[in-house]
């Protein structure tokens, strides 16, 4: 006990120091080369730099590389089950039933663009309520972007007004953030200890009860209304395929894995693409410039009525290009969801040993000198070619690669785009303290970059 004692005080002191972590590993690179070996306490981590070693892991070598490591907070929150953090079969089950029902209920499909547009028409109402005066856009962003992954998996929407559906947003909000601060790293490397020590770590957990609390009474509501021949939502299907197999002794489908499946995909589906959008107007502000010509391209495709829809990309590259470089530069998960080697793997001449952790490094990759040309600048151009016409870079991997690729990646890149078309359409963005007012370095920086919260003022275009 004296010596992890010892070690949390060294550990603390580390990770409140001005260099971020996930920095400080990417230095370390140019040292000991894109595969090296780690200890973050009694933990054993490879990490992964560079474009050409991560796609070799996680797309070349998939089936190597598809174990997700038993982090300590996230099995403690998920009590062990769910898609996030499973392995084997589990993962295997619950990943293809995931996908195959957010698919059928229309994550990338024409009738999810309705959803996002009637969603996106109620949150320019509510930014048009505070009548050009400065606010905190963070709430209204996350009720809209939650209201979307609401419909597939609740089947409902819920109101900016629901004080309950308000203090889950909050939840969400701050367990990111204790995810991503100092105590929720050494929560990860001595979770014995701090067990039995006071802090933020107890108050995260008794929330994410409440936030399963709430889920428990959705599912049970649904129980009492289901229709096994008529699924209304991702709830209805789970539960048909729990009755289908409740004869089969070892079924991945059972409450458990319900519970923490839609506590995964509530948070996933909230906090990450709500900070994105916000992250976005900060960027948009920054750069007013860059604003007012995405504004001008909209206008010329678009109008100013007629809403977005998908197939307006290809006629909006340089909108394309400043949506893509603000998820590269944002940088939004520096160190990738980490891995786990399940048995001993060979990769580039070494062999990783079982029960390893390994962290595919995203920020190398977001930020690799020769994969971009000016990588720690926002800088559009890295997504135009020398016509103005929207080009690729297979090192675009923000929600990472392989089979353990954000399950929630098409419908993240469709509400990006039609929410952030729909709002500079409709307004100009500015903030009460000026461009020069807004820090695009994140509020808190680990497993996620947090994006810092402004008081801006949203200006309608139109009478």
């Amino acid at each position: 006990i004296i010596i992890d004692l010892l070690l949390l005080v060294s550990l603390i002191s580390y990770l409140c120091d001005n260099q971020l972590h996930y920095k400080k590993l990417y230095c370390w690179s140019k040292i000991y080369g894109p595969v090296m070996t780690v200890y973050m306490g009694p933990w054993r981590a490879v990490v992964l730099v560079g474009y050409d070693t991560v796609k070799e892991a996680l797309v070349d070598q998939a089936d190597d590389f598809t174990g997700r490591g038993p982090i300590p907070f996230l099995v403690r929150a998920n009590r062990g089950y769910g898609l996030v953090i499973s392995n084997g079969e589990r993962w295997r089950q619950l990943r293809r039933f995931t996908l195959t029902t957010l698919r059928d209920f229309g994550m990338g499909r024409k009738g999810m663009e309705e959803w996002i547009q009637e969603v996106s028409s109620q949150l320019i109402d509510r930014i048009q309520s505070t009548n050009a005066k400065p606010f905190d856009p963070t709430f209204f962003l996350s009720c809209s972007v939650s209201n979307v992954i609401c419909c597939m998996v609740f089947g409902e929407r819920f109101s900016y007004d629901d004080d309950q559906f308000l203090q889950l947003l909050q939840i969400t909000a701050d367990t990111i953030k204790f995810g991503s601060s100092p105590w929720g790293q050494l929560y990860n490397i001595f979770p014995g200890l701090m067990e039995w020590l006071p802090g933020r770590h107890n108050k995260v957990f008794a929330d994410i009860e409440k936030m399963r609390g709430f889920v428990l009474t959705k599912i049970q509501a649904h129980r009492e209304t289901l229709d096994p021949s008529s699924p209304r939502d991702y709830i209805d299907c789970f539960l048909n395929r729990i009755s289908q197999e409740k004869d089969n002794p070892t079924t991945e489908f059972h409450e458990d894995n319900l519970v923490s499946t839609v506590l995964n995909l509530f948070l996933a589906g909230t906090e990450s693409t709500s900070s994105t959008i916000r992250y976005a107007l900060s960027v948009l502000i920054k750069y007013p410039k860059i604003q007012e010509a995405m504004q001008q391209e909209i206008d010329t495709v678009l109008g100013q009525k007629r809403s977005p829809r998908m197939e307006d990309r290809k006629s909006l590259p340089f909108t394309d290009a400043v949506l893509h470089e603000i998820q590269r530069f944002m940088d939004i998960v520096p160190m990738g969801a980490p891995h786990y080697a399940l048995s001993d793997i060979s990769f580039r001449g070494y062999t990783i040993p079982k029960d390893t952790i390994i962290l595919p490094l995203l920020h190398s990759v977001l930020k690799e000198e020769n994969r971009w040309a000016t990588p720690w600048s926002f800088n559009p151009q890295h997504f135009l070619d020398q016509n103005g016409n929207f080009k690729k870079n297979p090192a675009f991997l923000p929600f990472s690669a392989g089979k353990r690729a954000c399950v929630g990646e098409s419908l993240a890149r469709m509400e990006i785009f039609l929410f952030m078309v729909s709002l500079l359409q409709t307004f100009t963005f500015s903030s009460p303290g000026g461009p020069d007012s807004i820090d695009l370095n994140p509020e808190y920086s680990s497993f996620a970059n947090v994006p810092r919260r402004y008081l801006i003022t949203a200006t309608p275009r139109w009478e």
